[in-house]
């Protein structure tokens, strides 16, 4: 498949539903190969498929982003294999207890923050030696409004999302003066599991699919992009 992403191979986690499986779908468009995570394997099979309906191809790594040195080997086994990664998209997160801050229990905190703040700083650690020697390496790291607008009951969440928009910005400037363009891309309320989860009784037929919001990832991915350390929304005539 031909597109500004031929040749070039992309890391995708969450990929097993949602806006991470969509973004893996809209890489594999712009042609890039694919190395998709997550903790179901099932969700992943289905994501394969359609990467191959698409016209790409995906190697699948069943993970889950709470088994740190797992996350620290996903670097040097990219390496191994393929000897290249190009492109980091970091779409796992989950929801967390919707509770006041101080109802929320150790463990649940724990988790919270191990798969939406720890794994992120894991695989930066991890995928930044190949990503700066990538000619033109990129890294999205998938964010909520609610890290930047607290609300009742979102402590653990929102917090987790704040730490990690601090953290890729950081890593930003200190990279700065690389080929590395690192950015933060907002999707805002979309028909996903996570959002059902958190919003039960929402007319879902208002919201976007993640496939129609995934394009706008995907393009931050793609070696003519020049912002970095920036915030990206989504395009406004999406809605939701």
């Amino acid at each position: 498949m031909t597109g500004p992403l031929e040749g070039r191979l992309a890391l995708v986690t969450g990929a097993s539903r949602g806006l991470g499986a969509a973004a893996a779908v809209a890489l594999a468009g712009l042609g890039a190969d694919l190395v998709i995570t997550a903790r179901t394997v099932g969700g992943l099979e289905e994501t394969d498929d359609a990467v191959r309906a698409a016209g790409g191809r995906a190697s699948l790594v069943p993970l889950d982003l709470r088994n740190g040195p797992a996350v620290d080997m996903l670097g040097p086994s990219i390496a191994q294999r393929f000897g290249r990664l190009d492109v980091l998209v970091s779409c796992a997160a989950v929801l967390g207890p919707l509770t006041p801050v101080g109802h929320v229990l150790p463990d649940a905190w724990a988790e919270v923050m191990e798969v939406n703040l720890s794994a992120a700083w894991r695989l930066i650690r991890t995928t930044a030696p190949l990503l700066l020697e990538a000619p033109a390496g990129r890294a999205v790291f998938v964010t909520d409004t609610r890290a930047r607008a607290p609300r009742a009951y979102w402590g653990a969440y929102g917090a987790s999302k704040a730490g990690m928009e601090h953290l890729a910005l950081t890593w930003a400037e200190e990279i700065r003066n690389t080929r590395v363009r690192v950015n933060l891309f907002d999707p805002g309320p979309m028909a996903t599991k996570l959002r059902l989860r958190a919003m039960p009784a929402e007319d879902r037929s208002l919201l976007p699919n993640p496939a129609n919001v995934a394009p706008a990832l995907a393009a931050l991915c793609i070696p003519e992009e020049s912002r970095h350390a920036a915030l990206i929304s989504r395009p406004p005539s999406l809605g939701g």
